[in-house]
């Protein structure tokens, strides 16, 4: 097997020039209450109102645009909980191709219909008795597509720490990044981007308490595999972080800590009656970390909100229970 190469800060400025008119540049919200909650400078980086609703987009129209010409006009297939799903299905309508994206069948609704609405064609999987990377793997492999992984991928890796980028060219040097982790893409990426400019920029992962498989891997040194989670941060619920990001957050990433559903529930709260913003389950973990006394928190911090795609019902039922 080919050596996959390293990602690098060069990857980054070369994804940030090729998002240009595709990507939003997404606003950075600040909060004197915030601030005082938090006794920290804080700074929202808010992929929440990104193109397809969070941060996926970066990653996977950079690979997707990447991509030989005579295999991207063939399709492509990716295999999400949703939010990579609709990226994705984004990207290839954006270059002209198709898509074929697996979903869990428990993915919210809003999602799976989000995604289909962008043209996708979406087959279903059980996340909890079916192994999605096998599964996906054989989907391009049956009908010829090109697959884009989530997060395990040079490419969509890069594309992802371009958020970082733009909030480091907003706010200047920062003593921490605070970062939602799923699989790890997005932290990678941020820790990649952070450390090149900021080398002294702390650079903490949030996961749900019910998924802590990153957490778990980097205090042992080596990959490990949780059982299937079940959270309401449906974008964070992986057992396994991937093997090019772990080797990426195990050389660049300070710490990753823990947060309940009820703490998040309370930053998704919070962001709407104090922020007036709307984030899902998972782009709402790292505001909860700050939130809920989870850090020790230096004077100046970044965290980013990763997402914003959970239906009315849905956020009602969290938010208002």
């Amino acid at each position: 097997m080919a050596a996959v190469p390293p990602v690098t800060f060069d990857d980054v400025r070369e994804a940030a020039a090729r998002l240009e008119g595709v990507a939003h540049r997404t606003p950075v919200l600040t909060s004197r209450t915030l601030n005082a909650r938090v006794g920290a400078e804080v700074f929202v980086k808010c992929e929440n109102f990104q193109r397809a609703g969070a941060f996926k987009i970066r990653g996977a129209y950079n690979a997707a645009a990447r991509l030989a010409p005579e295999l991207l006009a063939k399709g492509i297939a990716a295999y999400s909980s949703g939010n990579h799903a609709q990226a994705t299905a984004l990207a290839a309508r954006e270059l002209g191709t198709r898509a074929v994206i697996l979903m869990p069948e428990d993915a919210p609704g809003s999602k799976r219909q989000a995604t289909a609405g962008y043209g996708a064609e979406v087959v279903t999987y059980d996340r909890y008795t079916q192994d999605r990377t096998a599964l996906g793997e054989a989907l391009a492999r049956e009908r010829g597509l090109a697959l884009l992984p989530p997060y395990d991928h040079p490419h969509v890796i890069a594309g992802q720490g371009t958020a970082a980028l733009e909030l480091l060219e907003e706010t200047g040097p920062l003593d921490a990044l605070v970062v939602p982790v799923g699989g790890g893409g997005l932290v990678a990426g941020s820790a990649i981007t952070a450390k090149a400019l900021h080398p002294g920029t702390r650079i903490i992962g949030v996961e749900p308490e019910e998924s802590d498989d990153t957490k778990r891997s980097l205090e042992s040194g080596t990959r490990v595999t949780v059982p299937v989670p079940h959270t309401i941060a449906d974008g964070q619920a992986l057992p396994t972080p991937g093997k090019i990001t772990f080797a990426i957050n195990q050389r660049l990433v300070d710490a990753v800590t823990l947060v309940s559903d009820t703490e998040i529930v309370d930053a998704m709260r919070f962001a709407f009656e104090r922020l007036k913003i709307v984030l899902e389950p998972s782009g709402a973990t790292g505001l909860a970390a700050l939130l809920a006394g989870r850090l020790d928190p230096p004077p100046r911090i970044g965290v980013i909100a990763s997402g914003g795609n959970i239906d009315t019902a849905r956020f009602a039922r969290l938010v208002g229970g």
